[in-house]
Formats: C-alpha cells, structure tokens, sequence
C-alpha cells in the first residue's frame, strides 16, 4: 500500500506554523520557549523554577536562563519560597499585563491566520483530530518538542521512552 503522505504534510505544516509564529511572537522580542514559560507561570503563579521544567518537559537549566531573560523584561519575577528557601516561585509581574495583552493579540492573530481556510466547524474537527493524535502519542499539551531540543528529542522517538515531551 502506498503511503497516504499524511505525517510528511503534519510535519510541513507543524514546522511552517512553528516558523510563523516564532516570526509573530518574535515582533514582540520574544521566543516560542519565553512564551511557554510565561503561559505556564501565568496560569499556576508560583510555580518553581523546576515545576515549570516539569510541566515544560526541559531541564530546569534551561527554564533559569529563560526566567533570567524574562526577569530582565521586567515579565517574571522571583520570589522566594515560602515553603521551601532553597526555591524561587515564580510570578508574573504587575507590569507584564500591558505586554501579556499584546502577546495574546499575536496569538491570536497567528491562530485566525494559520486557519482562515478552514470554517469554524473544521476548525473544531481539526482541534479535536490533533488533540486525539496527541494523547495518543503521549505528547504534553505545556511544552512543546522543540524546548527539549533536538538531540533529546530524537533520542527518545527512536528508543521509544514513553516520557517524550
């Protein structure tokens, strides 16, 4: 049987929408991985730094330098633990709501634009479709495959670890 071609058409249009909106949250001096951080840290404030990891599938190294970066935005804040001194929760900051508007303005344009062929009834049905493949794959809705990087990525596909972010 001859292949449909559809994962090879998933992986165009995944590594084009990527590109995208690396290009469109990239307007506001912003990368796709501060954008994670900043998503996650906005709906569960006072994460730790390493909680973030985990909910982002990357070393906790990593979330240091993007919560550095997004420190000196004046985006996030560090806050020590009350639980814990050795960690840093991690809040948004009062002056991140003007740049957090703008961010979802983006998003949202990005979104209307990558789907403007579609209805909104297709729209829903691609949703769903993708959530399915997703959940099947084991893939996490919070991180995306491109912050673990590519060696750890494809290490994990093709020795088949269940954890692949």
């Amino acid at each position: 049987m001859k292949p449909s071609g559809l994962t090879l058409l998933l992986s165009q249009v995944g590594a084009h929408v990527s590109a995208r909106f690396a290009a469109a949250v990239g307007q506001l001096d912003l990368t796709p991985p501060q954008v994670a951080v900043l998503r996650v840290v906005g709906q569960e404030p006072g994460l730790s730094q390493q909680a973030v990891a985990a909910r982002l599938g990357v070393l906790p190294s990593k979330v240091v330098t993007l919560v550095d970066e997004l420190e000196a935005r004046q985006l996030v804040q560090r806050e020590r633990s009350s639980t814990d001194r050795r960690q840093y929760a991690l809040r948004l900051s009062p002056s991140a709501a003007h740049e957090l508007g703008r961010l979802r303005d983006v998003v949202r344009r990005h979104d209307e634009e990558i789907t403007a062929a579609l209805s909104a009834d297709e729209r829903d049905q691609l949703l769903t479709l993708l959530q399915k493949i997703a959940a099947a794959e084991g893939l996490s809705l919070e991180g995306h495959p491109g912050l673990a990087g590519p060696r750890k990525r494809v290490a994990q596909v093709c020795d088949g670890s269940p954890d692949v972010p």
